[in-house]
């Protein structure tokens, strides 16, 4: 059996990176899964290969009606909406913030934040009158700490953990589990993205990315999508279900504190700098 038997799930930025791992995951794991996305041959190619049980529908997340079509559909289709992974996401406006262009702003809030928010209402459209359901959100360690992504980026990803926070003290109340995860470094197109590369191009440079991630945290192994989609799979069945308002990290330890050996280095250098100034050998 698997933990998602007969449940049916929505994942939007499903055609690569994180989305993508975390569709097939919950398809092994026994669900019926809508995918969605804006990259639609990519989707309609990964949902062909799950077979049964997988539909694809195209989505701008930025677009009330596209959220409420593609929840809707999931209910047409499979008769009922268990589960809302709100994923779909980017980069998005970067850069110091005294040259951030207003526009770039707004675009951001609209994919980072604003799609969160329109995925939540219309999930619990369809939720609240089966008092049932678990609606995740992809947000960040940059939404904890700062200093690992763009401000508008940061900004957005705190405000998802705030909303996670808010919307699952009303929904907890109907049954419904609302919880987001926060990844840390993440070898996932999202960063060839920001440089403007075609889809294709960025999925294919991701691996690239795991060398440079290794030493950002103490577990020395990068991160993968399927990770997080092992996170997103937990909060989402019912092997959580005492779990609400909860932002799972998920980062090998990236913003716990100091990694040892750093920390050992910087003792050393101390140490050196004081025998210096009270001039020991």
């Amino acid at each position: 059996m698997g933990k998602l038997d007969g449940k049916v799930a929505v994942v939007t930025g499903a055609a690569s990176g994180i989305g993508e791992a975390t569709a097939r995951l919950f398809h092994a794991e026994g669900a019926a899964v809508v995918l969605s996305d804006i990259q639609d041959e990519r989707g309609r190619e990964i949902a062909a290969e799950l077979g049964e049980r997988a539909i694809y529908k195209r989505a701008d997340v930025t677009r009330e009606d596209d959220i409420a079509a593609l929840v809707d559909v999931a209910v047409a289709e499979f008769g009922v909406l268990d589960i809302m992974y709100n994923n779909a996401g980017a980069q998005g406006v970067s850069g110091p913030i005294a040259e951030t262009p207003s526009e770039g702003f707004d675009q951001t809030i609209a994919l980072l934040l604003r799609s969160v928010f329109l995925g939540m209402k219309h999930a619990a459209r369809v939720m609240l009158p089966r008092r049932a359901g678990s609606i995740v959100s992809t947000a960040s360690v940059a939404g904890l700490r700062t200093g690992h992504a763009p401000h508008i980026y940061s900004a957005c990803k705190a405000a998802v953990i705030h909303l996670t926070h808010s919307v699952a003290m009303e929904l907890g109340e109907q049954g419904i589990r609302v919880n987001c995860v926060c990844p840390g470094f993440i070898a996932t197109g999202i960063f060839g993205n920001a440089f403007g590369l075609p889809p294709e191009v960025a999925r294919a440079l991701a691996p690239l990315m795991a060398p440079m991630q290794v030493n950002a945290q103490p577990l020395r192994h990068a991160g993968q999508p399927v990770d997080i989609a092992q996170a997103v799979l937990w909060l989402a069945s019912d092997d959580a279900r005492f779990v609400n308002g909860h932002a799972l990290v998920v980062d090998g330890g990236l913003i716990a504190g100091r990694s040892w050996t750093e920390y050992q280095h910087l003792r050393e250098s101390l140490t050196r700098g004081i025998q210096a100034a009270l001039g020991q050998s």
